[in-house]
């Protein structure tokens, strides 16, 4: 599959790595046509990756993974504009987090979600939040954080069903749908609480595991 990941940092990185090992082409997309990080990634990586903008990750692809920061996440999309995204499946890994002030805070909450904002923007894509609620090395493999369950939400139940299929061969085998895009208010709200977590349990290699009786 043809997969652009938008976002050169820690977390478009490590997804679009487990995406080659995968043998899915993948696209990284950057402001810059000349952004030397992505050049750097393409470069070792082989035939099978390339880098462009963002515009360029979103239109030659057929699955889009937005892992930029969240304070950036409409920025870029209203950069590249709604024709490159179109109806295709649009996999939403960001968190509103401000980290301006020091102690990070949600920009959006409660009664909202950058998720939502996604699927606002892009009213013709398929949006699917997940992946934001652990670590970048556990999003591609969570036996490093001992399987912990992974959410993920979205109005498209087809979209949601290729999305599975990624988390599975990232090695996800505690999945949960919560419903609708509206889910992501609590899976992004999650993030305060991991981040929370991260100072008492000493290192990021944790998740949230659902269990019951």
């Amino acid at each position: 599959m043809k997969i652009g990941v938008l976002g050169t940092g820690m977390v478009g990185t490590t997804i679009a790595n487990k995406l080659i090992q995968l043998g899915h082409h993948v696209t990284m997309g950057s402001r810059n046509p000349d952004n030397e990080t992505a050049a750097g990634w393409a470069k070792a990586n082989g035939v099978n990756a390339s880098q462009g903008t963002f515009t360029d990750a979103a239109m030659f692809s057929e699955l889009i993974i937005i892992c930029t920061k969240g304070e950036a996440t409409l920025e870029v999309i209203r950069m590249v504009g709604q024709d490159a995204f179109g109806e295709k499946v649009v996999v939403d890994v960001s968190n509103p987090l401000d980290v301006s002030a020091g102690t990070p805070s949600l920009l959006i909450c409660n009664t909202d979600s950058l998720g939502e904002h996604v699927q606002k923007a892009l009213p013709h894509a398929r949006v699917v939040k997940t992946l934001n609620t652990v670590n970048c090395d556990i999003m591609v493999d969570p036996a490093k954080a001992g399987h912990p369950t992974m959410l993920l939400c979205g109005n498209d139940a087809d979209a949601k069903n290729l999305v599975v299929a990624m988390l599975e061969d990232f090695g996800w085998t505690d999945i949960a749908d919560l419903g609708d895009i509206k889910a992501a208010r609590g899976m992004e709200m999650l993030v305060t609480a991991w981040l929370s977590l991260l100072p008492v349990i000493g290192h990021p290699r944790f998740g949230f595991k659902i269990v019951g009786g």
